[in-house]
């Protein structure tokens, strides 16, 4: 490692963070008891810090396997990239452009949402919600490709990882209902708490919206952008909502619910579709997908819509609060 930077080798941007969290946090319960600008409770909030604890936990025990890996896969890269100044802006913004498909996938497979739920499983917004992290990531076995992917293209291993923490920080302040909207020029193209409101809301319309991490410009580009409005007001959770606030449970239910699944299935066809379909799958059609949930909502609307006089503003939203719980 004689090419790394010192400060790439030897500086974790998340240890340095946390001492900012930790008044960030403190300063929006202030803030919410003063102002009632955001909303907390008690439970979930500690929820929250143990699940980020146990993530912690997580890394420091799956540190080994994750560099060996990585560092095997450097071994094998295609080019040597190296360090200059531009470089890391090309990283950066290449590290973000593989999060958004990364993150588009855990919400679209339920092998991966099965680790993913855990981060959404909060009713609440709060900043403390952004530390509502996993303990199981590595099952999901992304790390061997999408996670490797930069690795094998010729970044350092070190770089790729300190520009992952980088945009994890950055992803920490959008978790707030503090925060109204930014200026025009910045919800442009940056992620922001509205945008990512959306992301967590489970209203028909927000569902499987505004995957970005730090630019919101993937999600323009591909499809997948929701604005937030204010006539929808965000409703926060999953589409059916866990009611517990036990981190065993909060960490493990789906998948268990995938083993459940799997082993009650009548073929080894829809036994690997309760593993890799969206979820929500069931070959039944006795569940919902986000996809179906979006389409009836749509046509209920839509629906609502014709039945009004012409200007009543009230078409969509007013049927959208029944359609969340599917």
């Amino acid at each position: 490692m004689e090419n790394v930077p010192a400060f790439v080798r030897d500086l974790d941007p998340i240890v340095f963070a946390i001492p900012i969290f930790v008044v960030a946090v403190f300063a929006e319960m202030i803030y919410a008891r003063t102002r009632g600008g955001a909303r907390f409770d008690p439970r979930d909030t500690a929820s929250s810090l143990l699940m980020g604890l146990g993530n912690t936990v997580s890394g420091i025990v799956f540190a080994g396997l994750l560099t060996a890996w990585f560092m095997f896969v450097y071994d094998h890269r295609f080019f040597t990239i190296g360090f200059a100044w531009w470089i890391w802006i090309l990283a950066f913004v290449l590290d973000d452009f593989v999060y958004y498909w990364s993150h588009r996938l855990a919400h679209t497979v339920r092998w991966f949402w099965a680790d993913h739920v855990v981060h959404h499983s909060s009713q609440h917004y709060n900043l403390t919600t952004a530390l509502r992290q996993p303990w199981l990531s590595p099952l999901t076995l992304k790390f061997m490709w999408l996670g490797s992917a930069m690795v094998l293209m010729g970044f350092h291993p070190l770089m790729v990882g300190f520009l992952g923490a980088l945009n994890l920080i950055y992803q920490f302040w959008i978790h707030t209902e503090v925060i109204k909207r930014c200026p025009a020029w910045f919800e442009a193209v940056m992620n922001t708490p509205s945008h990512h409101r959306v992301h967590h809301a489970t209203n028909p319309l927000y569902l499987d919206r505004n995957y970005a991490g730090v630019f919101i410009i993937w999600d323009k580009l591909f499809g997948t952008y929701q604005p937030e409005l204010d006539a929808e007001r965000c409703r926060y959770g999953i589409v059916t909502n866990l009611g517990t606030n036990n981190p065993i449970k909060i960490s493990m239910h789906e998948w268990f619910a995938i083993i459940a699944d799997m082993r009650r299935a009548k073929s080894l066809r829809d036994a690997m579709m309760y593993l890799l379909a969206p979820p929500g799958w069931s070959p039944d059609g006795s569940r919902s997908t986000s996809k179906q949930i979006k389409a009836r909502w749509a046509a209920r609307s839509g629906s609502a819509a014709s039945a009004k006089p012409d200007g009543d503003p009230t078409g969509d939203s007013a049927t959208a609060p029944q359609s969340a719980a599917e």
